[in-house]
C-alpha cells in the first residue's frame, strides 16, 4: 500500500469533519446499525478489515 500526502486543501477538510471508529460504533462488535431520516443501513466490519454500508 502506497501512503499519499494530501494537498493543503484537502487536508484542511479532513480535519472539519467529524470522525468516528468503527469499532466504537460497532461496541467492539462487527455489525451497527445507522438511522439516516426513516431508513436504517447496516455498517459490518469484514474479517479483512472493510467496511459494508447496506440498506
Amino acid at each position: 500500500m502506497t501512503a499519499h500526502s494530501p494537498n493543503p486543501t484537502q487536508g484542511y477538510a479532513v480535519q472539519m469533519l467529524p470522525a468516528h471508529k468503527a469499532e466504537d460504533l460497532t461496541n467492539g462488535g462487527n455489525l451497527a446499525h445507522i438511522e439516516l431520516g426513516d431508513q436504517l443501513y447496516t455498517l459490518r466490519i469484514t474479517r479483512a478489515g472493510k467496511l459494508i454500508l447496506t440498506k
